[in-house]
């Protein structure tokens, strides 16, 4: 088996806006998906969410503010799983609940060094 980094990108603006009941049934849903793939032992990890704000290093050492909260997408954290092939790793991003809000997943091969 193959791991696949499963990178989650959303609108930060639309999760800030959400009430707290709503914030702990998207939880609930997110800790629901992630469990059926641990219950197939295909989670290599968790992943995290991500804080909203960073710093982006460029060359020459230019340090700039971002990522920028004010453009629609933004990635809010990650997963690492496991499957047979790309495919496998595609359908099983196809249950994740940021795509009932209008986020997405972008699906990617690890390279291991």
């Amino acid at each position: 088996m193959k791991e696949y980094l499963l990178l989650y990108r959303t609108d930060y603006t639309a999760m800030q806006q959400a009430t707290a009941e709503q914030a702990e049934a998207m939880m609930k849903k997110w800790m629901d998906w992630l469990g059926g793939i641990a219950a197939q032992n295909k989670l290599s990890t968790n992943g995290n969410r991500l804080h909203n704000s960073g710093k982006i290093i460029k060359a020459n050492g230019v340090i700039t503010n971002g990522p920028y909260t004010d453009i629609k997408e933004s990635i809010g954290g990650y997963s690492i799983i496991k499957a047979d092939s790309y495919e496998e790793a595609v359908e099983t991003a196809k249950g994740c609940p940021v795509l009932n809000t209008g986020g997405n997943v972008e699906v990617r091969e690890i390279n291991p060094m």
